[in-house]
C-alpha cells in the first residue's frame, strides 16, 4: 500500500513538472512571497495566483466572486456539471473530476500556481496536492463559509475585497428580514431529501446562517447547532413552519421528495395546505456556500415577503 502510494505521489509531481515546464512562462505568477496560514500549516505563495484549482463547491464560488476564473474546478456529481446557478462565470473551467474524487493528473496537468479545498473534504490528499502546488485548505465547510472566503482572499492577496464582498452580503440580509416587517416572528424550515434521508437543516449549516442573518426565526427542530437532524418520512410534520423550503439532492433525493410530496403526510403540513411552501434550487440553496450563493438565496427569500 505504501509503494502504491509513493508511485501515485511521483507521477503526480512528474506530472506537475513537465506541466510547468513548457517554453513559455507568462502564466507563472510573480512578485514577493506572502505565508497564508490554514488547516494544514502554511503555504507560501508567490505573487498573485493566476491558475487556481478548486475542489470544492464553496471555494468555486468564493473565487469567482473574488474576481478570480479558476482554470480547473470539480463537480458534485460525476456527470452533473458545475452549478447551473453561476451562469456564465464557469465558462472555460475544466472538470477535473468529482468532490469526492479529484483527478490529480488532470489537475497537475493545468499547472496550477494554487489549489484550494477543505481538509473535511480532501485530507488524505494534502501531500499529494501540495507537491502539485501551493495548496490552501479550509478547516470545515458550510457555517464557516465566511472565514473561507476570507481564506480564500488572502490565498489570492485580495482580502480587501472579502471584506467589500461581505459587507454587501450583510446589508442585504438585514434588507432581505426587513421585508418580512419582524423576522423573528416568521419561522422558515429547511428540508432536503436525500437517497434515504429526510433532513432538516440547523444553524450549523450555510442555509442556516443566512437566516440567522436576516433575524429569521427557526422551527423547535432546527434550532440545533448542528448541519442537519434526520428525520423519518413518518415524521414530516416536524418540517412545518411559516415558510418551507424543501429541495433534493441527485436523482435519488428527488426520488424521494416526489414520493413524499404525493404521500398522505405532505398535504397535512400548515405550509404546504396555505401555499407557504417552495420547491427550492438545491444547487443554490444547500451546494452553493458562498457569497454568490448567498446574493441568489437572498433575493429568493425577498420574493416571498407579504405584499
Amino acid at each position: 500500500m505504501r509503494q502504491r502510494t509513493a508511485a501515485v505521489a511521483a507521477l503526480v509531481v512528474a506530472l506537475a513538472v513537465s506541466a510547468c515546464s513548457g517554453p513559455t512562462t507568462e502564466s507563472e505568477p510573480a512578485g514577493e512571497t506572502r505565508s497564508v496560514v490554514h488547516a494544514r500549516g502554511t503555504a507560501e505563495i508567490v505573487g498573485t495566483p493566476e491558475r487556481v484549482v478548486v475542489l470544492d463547491t464553496g471555494e468555486l464560488d468564493s473565487v469567482l466572486a473574488l474576481g478570480v476564473t479558476p482554470v480547473g474546478a470539480v463537480e458534485p456529481l460525476a456527470g452533473a456539471g458545475l452549478m447551473p446557478y453561476l451562469g456564465e462565470r464557469t465558462a472555460g473551467i475544466e472538470i477535473v473530476g468529482t468532490i469526492g474524487e479529484p483527478n490529480l493528473e488532470a489537475i497537475a496537468a493545468l499547472a496550477p500556481d494554487l489549489i484550494l479545498s477543505s481538509e473535511v473534504r480532501h485530507a488524505d490528499l494534502y501531500d499529494q496536492l501540495s507537491a502539485i502546488a501551493p495548496t490552501v485548505f479550509a478547516e470545515t465547510v458550510g457555517v464557516v463559509w465566511k472565514e473561507n472566503l476570507r481564506l480564500a482572499a488572502d490565498a489570492l492577496g485580495v482580502p480587501d475585497e472579502a471584506d467589500r464582498l461581505l459587507a454587501g452580503y450583510s446589508a442585504k440580509a438585514a434588507a432581505t428580514g426587513s421585508a418580512f416587517g419582524d423576522p423573528s416572528a416568521v419561522a422558515v424550515s429547511m428540508i432536503r431529501f436525500t437517497d434515504g434521508t429526510v433532513r432538516l437543516y440547523g444553524t450549523g449549516s450555510f442555509i442556516g446562517t443566512l437566516l440567522a442573518d436576516s433575524g429569521f426565526a427557526r422551527p423547535v427542530e432546527q434550532q440545533a447547532d448542528e448541519v442537519f437532524v434526520e428525520v423519518s418520512a413518518e415524521q414530516l410534520s416536524l418540517a412545518d413552519g411559516d415558510l418551507l423550503f424543501y429541495g433534493a439532492y441527485g436523482a435519488e433525493g428527488a426520488e424521494d421528495l416526489t414520493a413524499a410530496t404525493a404521500g398522505p403526510l405532505w398535504s397535512t403540513l400548515p405550509a404546504v395546505a396555505q401555499g407557504r411552501a417552495h420547491e427550492i434550487d438545491d444547487d443554490l440553496w444547500y451546494l452553493g456556500i458562498g457569497p454568490i450563493a448567498a446574493g441568489q438565496v437572498l433575493d429568493e427569500l425577498a420574493a416571498h415577503a407579504p405584499a
